[in-house]
């Protein structure tokens, strides 16, 4: 059954669209974190590793908020590692391992990437009469600037 909450069925449409490039935008920053989680080493090993924690649990909690929100719209969440490539924004670096400062430097970029596009998700949403995902996508690019500025002061 299709929501009756104000927002067209065209605009829900466009919405399941951009919100499906968010999950993937997410998807791939969580997956390259994780590498990084799981294959930084050197000198400061153990506080990038739990730092790198941190911020794949913070992006977890985000797509399932994103996934869920699709769901809200009466939409269905992808859910395949081909989906996701298909629409992130994402630079991925397959069978790259770099060191800490690069893995810190590529992460930055990421995160930085993402609130840039996210601005301008949070425009499409308004355009689109739907206050809930632009609010929710606000709250993200919120968490990514934080995690944007942590990164940021660790290549001061």
């Amino acid at each position: 059954m299709e929501p009756n909450i104000g927002i067209t069925k065209d605009n829900l449409k466009k919405q399941y669209d951009l919100l499906s490039v968010v999950l993937s935008d997410e998807m791939a920053l969580y997956v390259k974190t994780r590498k990084f989680h799981w294959n930084v080493s050197g000198q400061s090993f153990m506080e990038l590793h739990k730092l790198f924690e941190e911020q794949y649990n913070e992006l977890e909690e985000i797509i399932d908020l994103v996934a869920e929100r699709i769901g809200k719209l009466g939409g269905k969440a992808i859910g395949t590692m081909e989906e996701f490539s298909n629409l992130t924004r994402i630079k991925e670096n397959p069978n790259t391992y770099p060191v800490q400062k690069a893995m810190i430097t590529e992460l930055l970029g990421d995160h930085e990437t993402v609130i840039a596009e996210l601005r301008k998700d949070i425009d499409i949403a308004d355009e689109n009469d739907d206050a809930g995902t632009a609010d929710l996508l606000t709250q993200i690019l919120q968490q990514h600037e934080t995690i944007a500025w942590i990164l940021r002061r660790y290549l001061a």
